[in-house]
């Protein structure tokens, strides 16, 4: 099965015109609950708000949830792009300031184990997409599985999100051990959820980022904090994001702030800040993850 992907690969390198250069990030965690989708959401609302052009790709396959977290009813989501009977084009919605949103199927074990001719099919449908993008967010299944490696690999950048319990601790770094060790990944953002305050934040990035100094070859960036708020809950509870629902409360303005982060990261202007190469790199990545 390895020659229809390498025969992809070819293809999307003599593409005649190049795409703009899109900023590709993912966003990770070691273990599920740690409000790592809450957080891609409103990222990429705040993302959005500000003018930027993003689109949202729920990445946990088999176990997707953006689509409720946020009330939307898509009559079609990636499972139609893999059987054929619809294009990517064909299933993105529209979420809250213009975001735009690649819905993936809830209960449907069949995503959660793609052959390989079907993630290869998945990933074509990338290279064929017209969506003129700034920022490309992907939402990733909770853990070490291979489609979490395959996506955080081919993007550009890798936002690990963290909460003060041991277990979220442990699995965070037991993510970046592997993508380091194993896939010579040398750079992650942290962010830390459910703090208290900066300080409480900056001393739970400084206990992953001595375990990483002292055991990996990596650089941590301490992005910042999303605090406990009562009105990030009664956003959830009204399958609303926080951001546009109740924008001047406090977990809204640390949603805003990382979001201005994001903006004055370098938009890589080498082949891999195109789409196109982004999807040669989930290519490669999908293969020695087969």
């Amino acid at each position: 099965m390895a020659d229809a992907p390498n025969d992809q690969a070819r293809g999307l390198r003599k593409m005649s015109s190049p795409t703009r250069p899109v900023k590709v990030i993912a966003v990770a965690s070691g273990k599920g609950g740690v409000g790592k989708t809450n957080i891609t959401v409103n990222l990429g609302v705040a993302l959005a708000s500000q003018g930027k052009q993003v689109l949202l790709l729920d990445a946990d396959l088999g176990l997707a949830n953006i689509d409720v977290m946020l009330g939307l009813h898509p009559q079609y989501n990636l499972f139609h792009v893999i059987d054929g009977s619809k294009s990517l084009s064909d299933i993105i919605v529209e979420g809250p300031a213009g975001l735009k949103i690649i819905p993936a199927a809830s209960g449907v074990q069949k995503m959660a184990e793609l052959s390989p001719a079907e993630h290869a099919g998945m990933i074509q449908a990338f290279s064929e997409m017209e969506q003129h993008l700034d920022v490309l967010l992907i939402d990733s299944a909770a853990g070490i599985s291979d489609s979490v490696i395959s996506f955080t690999r081919a993007a550009q950048e890798i936002i690990v999100v963290v909460c003060d319990e041991p277990a979220s601790i442990t699995d965070a770094y037991a993510l970046i051990k592997l993508l380091s060790r194993e896939y010579n990944v040398e750079h992650f953002h942290v962010i830390a959820n459910m703090t208290r305050n900066i300080q409480e934040g900056r001393e739970l990035f400084d206990k992953i980022a001595m375990v990483c100094e002292r055991f990996l070859d990596v650089s941590l960036d301490f992005m910042g904090i999303v605090p406990f708020d009562e009105d990030l809950r009664r956003a959830v509870k009204k399958q609303r994001s926080v951001v546009e629902y109740l924008p001047q409360s406090k977990s809204a303005a640390a949603f805003t702030h990382l979001a201005k982060k994001v903006e004055h990261w370098p938009v890589i202007k080498q082949p891999r800040g195109h789409l196109e190469f982004f999807v040669e790199r989930l290519i490669e990545a999908s293969l020695e993850t087969a």
